[in-house]
C-alpha cells in the first residue's frame, strides 16, 4: 500500500487540459492518443462508409494495432484488400500514423483466430 504525498509544487504547472490528460492515459494503456481513438469508435461509419461499417466495426486499438470485428468471412477477404486504403483514410483523417496495422476478426470464431494485415 503506498502513502498519500501531496503534489510537488514545483512540478504543478496548474490546471491541464483534459484532452492532455486522457492522452497520457491512452498511451499508458498501448493506445493512441484519445483524439485518434474516440475518432475511430465514434466516427467509425463516417471514416469508412455506411457499407463497410454495416460489416465490420473497430473493437480495439493497441500498439498501433486495430482490431475490426467483420459479420461474414467474405467481408474480411474484401478487407483484407482494402487494408492499405482503410490505413491511409485513418491517417488523413485523423491526422495521426499511429495505427499501422489491421487485424480482422470474423464473428463467431474462437477467440484470437484473426487475420493479420497492414504491416510488412
Amino acid at each position: 500500500m503506498t502513502t498519500w504525498r501531496p503534489i510537488d509544487p514545483s512540478r504543478d504547472s496548474g490546471p491541464r487540459r483534459l484532452s492532455e490528460s486522457l492522452d497520457r492515459v491512452t498511451r499508458r494503456l498501448g493506445s493512441p492518443a484519445a483524439g485518434v481513438f474516440a475518432r475511430l469508435f465514434s466516427g467509425w461509419e463516417e471514416l469508412v462508409g455506411a457499407d463497410i461499417a454495416a460489416h465490420a466495426r473497430p473493437v480495439s486499438v493497441k500498439r498501433g494495432v486495430l482490431v475490426l470485428e467483420v459479420d461474414h468471412p467474405v467481408w474480411a477477404t474484401q478487407l483484407r484488400y482494402m487494408t492499405a486504403d482503410l490505413l491511409a483514410r485513418i491517417r488523413e483523417d485523423t491526422g495521426s500514423s499511429e495505427v499501422v496495422e489491421i487485424h480482422l476478426k470474423v464473428m463467431g470464431y474462437r477467440a484470437g483466430n484473426y487475420t493479420r494485415f497492414g504491416r510488412s
